[in-house]
């Protein structure tokens, strides 16, 4: 462990890896706020701790069997001359499921107003649990194979996953707020978590998909709405205090 601390190439790894988990979670972190925002206000916070909690005990727990993580790209079956791993069918089972999800709260987000059709599918907080649970397995996976691949020492390994963990429970809240305040932002979150839902099961059937132009796609996109918004906020007090805001249509000065 001494070796460890006083290793440059030691330090390297770690913050290499933990700016990788930090870039591989944030998908995690925006699921977890949108789950949660479908509980009351005063159990998001929770909810939401669980949820980071469980991502960080998991992975160090998947970290622990690292025998069984490697076992699992064995192939287990075949399926149109395409041969289909552990890894493959959880991969699979879990993009599925991000579409599916993702795809159900874009449907109910257009079918009404939060407090009108939206409150009557309000989740209980276990459900919630559950969710991210499901969710959390399969980006744990995805980031250990990463870390299994990019790092030899257990130990770099599991204080990367602890660092990153902590610094996504200091920025979790202030994401999840935001993108609960803008429904333009939560939009399209769930759009970008269709995104990795296709991508995570093309990466199942061995179909990769450069992870770089995902990011910038979603970076790109999220930064012209983040202009869109700013517009919004400059365009709008114009409207308010407009010399002729309470005049009648149709009128004109004198």
């Amino acid at each position: 462990m001494l070796e460890l601390l006083t290793d440059p190439q030691a330090w390297i790894a770690f913050a290499t890896l933990t700016a990788l988990e930090l870039v591989l979670g944030i998908d995690n972190i925006i699921f977890i706020s949108i789950l949660v925002d479908k509980l009351p206000a005063a159990k998001r916070e929770l909810a939401r701790r669980i949820g980071l909690f469980m991502a960080m005990f998991m992975r160090i727990g998947l970290l622990m069997v690292l025998a069984w993580i490697v076992g699992l790209t064995a192939p287990l079956f075949t399926v149109l001359s395409q041969e289909i791993s552990g890894r493959d069918v959880i991969l699979i089972a879990g993009g599925i499921f991000l579409i599916w999800k993702s795809t159900g709260e874009i449907h109910q987000s257009m079918e009404g107003e939060e407090g009108k059709s939206s409150s009557a599918v309000k989740a209980t907080f276990a459900a919630v649990i559950m969710q991210i649970m499901v969710v959390d397995l399969v980006f744990s996976l995805d980031s250990i194979i990463t870390a299994v691949g990019m790092v030899d020492d257990l130990p770099v390994m599991i204080a990367a996953v602890i660092a990153s963990v902590g610094l996504m429970m200091l920025f979790a809240g202030p994401i999840g707020r935001f993108v609960s305040s803008h429904p333009t932002i939560k939009m399209l979150a769930l759009s970008f978590l269709v995104v990795v839902g296709v991508v995570l099961v093309a990466e199942g059937f061995d179909h990769h998909v450069p992870k770089g132009y995902v990011y910038f796609a979603m970076a790109f996109s999220l930064g012209v709405e983040m202009l869109n918004i700013r517009m919004r906020k400059r365009v709008r007090p114009v409207h308010l205090h407009s010399p002729y805001a309470g005049d009648k249509a149709g009128s004109s000065p004198d």
